[in-house]
């Protein structure tokens, strides 16, 4: 690249070789006029056609790189070695089944530059989800439960799409779950939450990964870790390094 990226766009995906191809080719539409970007893909060790599919889209395009793990580590994993490996001051995240429309990533963005500091995490909240009417039930239920518990003020915080400072994402401690908790932990350590309409579509191509009984069997413990967490964490408001005379 030219320029060192302004924005990296993170997209984790386990077996989506039917989807990668027309995601990336969405995500560079998007951002072809907003400024430098990268997109790192991280394979959560796919055994389909996934990985050989990224490694030839890379190799095509310097601003797309591709990280692969070798086993499978679970989708909040995935998500911190990509902002690990992200190049940019500004994280955003999207997943890779095709259902995100990466055209609504570059407000959100710009959102989160103009809130200054301390710096938000800006949530996607589907308007219109099109999913079966078992996992819209599921899913409201879901995020009922964690916005009455952990007063995240984020009714889609499951949502896929978010964006955020890359440094203050990697001070979150790390644990399989903690993508659906982003803005509560967000918010313990000092940084707001902006809300963002979004689009959303429907599965056109590949399988979900999960089913509504993994989700809130998982969910439940996933968040009374979290609970536990929040409750075990003391941020500073304000943290200031004394200057000494020159």
């Amino acid at each position: 690249m030219s320029e060192p990226a302004l924005a990296s766009i993170v997209v984790a995906v386990l077996n989506e070789a039917e989807n990668v191809d027309s995601v990336c080719d969405e995500i560079v539409r998007a951002f072809a006029p907003w400024g430098a970007f990268e997109i790192v893909w991280v394979d959560d060790g796919s055994t389909d056609e996934t990985p050989a599919r990224l490694a030839a889209i890379a190799d095509r395009d310097p601003r797309i790189r591709l990280v692969r793990h070798d086993r499978r580590c679970g989708k909040s994993q995935a998500v911190r070695t990509g902002v690990q490996a992200a190049r940019g001051a500004w994280v955003a995240t999207l997943d890779g089944d095709g259902q995100n429309n990466p055209a609504d990533l570059p407000a959100m963005i710009d959102r989160a530059r103009a809130a200054g500091a301390p710096w938000p995490i800006v949530a996607g909240i589907r308007e219109r989800r099109n999913d079966p009417v078992s996992r819209l039930i599921a899913t409201r239920i879901a995020n009922g439960l964690r916005m009455a518990v952990l007063g995240d003020n984020c009714p889609d915080t499951g949502c896929g799409v978010k964006v955020f400072r890359r440094e203050d994402f990697l001070l979150l401690p790390c644990f399989e779950g903690m993508h659906r908790f982003l803005p509560a932990l967000f918010k313990r350590y000092g940084h707001p939450t902006i809300n963002h309409t979004i689009s959303h579509r429907p599965r056109l191509m590949g399988k979900s990964k999960y089913t509504n009984i993994g989700r809130a069997f998982v969910g439940v413990f996933d968040m009374l870790g979290v609970i536990w967490l929040v409750r075990r964490t003391t941020a500073p408001n304000q943290i200031t390094e004394h200057q000494s005379p020159p």
